[in-house]
Parts: C-alpha cells; structure tokens; sequence
C-alpha cells in the first residue's frame, strides 16, 4: 500500500478484512465475544410432550443403578429410561445428571462413609414412631421451571410435621426440614427419637443428610429400590397433594406456588378428614391420642 497499490486489493490478497485492518489502523483492539451457550432448561420432555425435571431425571438413573447393582454406563442408562419411562434424552445429558450425582463408573467404586440401613417391616402404635419423607416435583408455568415440596409425614396420625417449598432441596435443606419437625413434636430429649424413612434419592443419601441424622441420634433407613409401597404415606399424601392442589392452579409465579401449596398444607393438617383415623383431621386426631389411646386399624409398613 506504501506503493501505491489499492488496500482493498492488498487487504484481499493477504486475506484480512478491512473491519480489521481499519480497527488496528485506528488503535482499536476487537475482542472476540465468547459465548457462554444457551442455559441448561433444567427438564426433558416425554414421548407424550409433559415436562419432566431434572431432579425427577436423576431419581430415576439413581433407581437404574441401585436396582441389579452392576456397573452401567452413561450411554446403557439413557436406553434404560427411554425404554422405562418414554422420555427424549441424549446421552450427553445423561452424562452430565450423571456426573452431577457423582455416579460414573470410577466413582461408583467409592465406599459410603455411612453404609445403607434397609428399611425393614414394623408395626406403629403410635405417633412419632416412624416419620417417612420424600420429595414431590411442582411446576411453575409463567417461569417455566420446576420447583421441590419435601415433607416429613407421621404414619400414625398423618400428619405433615414439617415441610420445605423451594427453589432447590438439598441434602442440607433436608436435614434443616428434619430438624424444624423434631423440635416442634419436642423429640430431642426424648430416649426413644422418631425413624426416619426415605427412598434412595440424592438428598437422602447425601453426607450432609447423614451426618444431620448422627447428630439427632436419629435413625435412617432407607426402602429399596422399586419398592414405593413401603413408604406408601407420603406417596399416598403426595397423590392428594396433585390431585387437591398441584393440579388445580398454573402457577405463574414462584410466590403463588409457595403461597397455595402452604395453604394447602394447613388446610391438609388442620381440616381435611382422614377415614383411617376416625374421620379426624391429622392435629385433632394426634391431640386427643396424647391424651387417650385410640382404637384404629393396626398399621403394618
């Protein structure tokens, strides 16, 4: 160009674009803008177009896991769930849940540092003999995104002792929630605590969890694989919570979905009538136990 030559014809022949020539000419550095991707949308769809979330995702790789107890690969897991559930997954993203939970195949390998207690069968003929938990899956419309309602049922009286709405549920959240329900049913003093049983699911295998559990001086146990009859109450309370009140509302916001499913709560304890306990609402029925014994139907789990 110091010759006389055209810079368009020069530029052209070195194969570098006068935006670029004219940006260093005038002292100007152009910044190549690095894109972070689109964002993770948090759930996948079913072969019959419903959502399902993440959360959900991962208690079902965690069920195909535990259920034969072999090692099984990310690519096999995705195959498995399609099969089972007619969801539309990539292995990619069963990868990556996968190493979220921590259960790739090297992994697997590592010893728990608190081992498994199987749920085993007991009879309850009282309140505060055997509390059983789990997590149930919101959806919120307007935000397009889920949200978590763990509770922590009373098999005997029924009632929800305690509860979580959020965002998240973690193992923390979890054992916080655990914590709330042992003070408010005054339990920490007392020699003989309440049991606590939960499904496999990531909270409740969590260290955070577990260690919570030590410190109560509470015991964990943990149903098996496939085996949602044996923690049939809060499976049963999570039915009337979809049909009473999940079901009824699209939620546009976050605040109206914890605003409907709290009330839902007080209205579940305080109003709703149970058969199996004399057609009482959970707290008259675990009051008056308190102060008499009642007559119901033995309660095998």
């Amino acid at each position: 160009m110091e010759r006389g030559y055209a810079k368009q014809k020069v530029l052209k022949i070195i194969g570098i674009p006068r935006s670029t020539y004219y940006y260093q000419k005038n002292g100007k550095v152009e910044e190549k803008q690095i894109s972070g991707g689109r964002p993770a949308p948090g759930y996948s769809i079913l072969e019959n177009g419903n959502k399902v979330s993440d959360e959900q995702i991962k208690d079902w790789l965690l069920e195909a896991i535990a259920g034969d107890g072999y090692a099984c690969g990310y690519r096999k897991l995705t195959k498995m769930i399609h099969r089972q559930y007619g969801l539309i997954i990539n292995k990619k993203k069963v990868y990556r849940l996968c190493k979220e939970l921590d259960i790739l195949k090297p992994q697997r390998k590592k010893k728990m540092s608190s081992p498994r207690k199987l749920a085993r069968n007991r009879i309850i003929t009282e309140s505060n003999q055997l509390w059983e938990t789990d997590i149930k899956y919101g959806y919120i419309k307007g935000e397009d995104r889920f949200f978590f309602i763990l509770s922590y049922i009373d098999v005997y009286d029924r009632s929800i002792i305690d509860y979580h709405i959020g965002l998240s549920c973690s193992g923390e959240e979890a054992k916080q929630t655990l914590q709330r329900a042992l003070l408010k049913r005054q339990q920490f003093n007392q020699e003989k605590k309440p049991i606590i049983r939960s499904d496999n699911g990531p909270q409740f295998i969590s260290h955070a969890f577990e260690q919570g559990c030590e410190s109560f001086q509470v015991e964990h146990e943990r149903i098996p694989p496939k085996t949602p009859n044996m923690n049939a109450h809060i499976e049963s309370f999570h039915r009337i919570l979809e049909e009473d009140c999940l079901a009824r509302f699209q939620f546009e916001t976050y605040g109206e979905a914890y605003k409907e499913v709290s009330e839902f709560m007080r209205f579940y304890n305080d109003r709703r009538m149970h058969s199996s306990i004399l057609d009482l609402s959970p707290t008259e029925f675990y009051e008056m136990s308190k102060a008499q014994p009642m007559k119901i139907r033995e309660i095998r789990v």
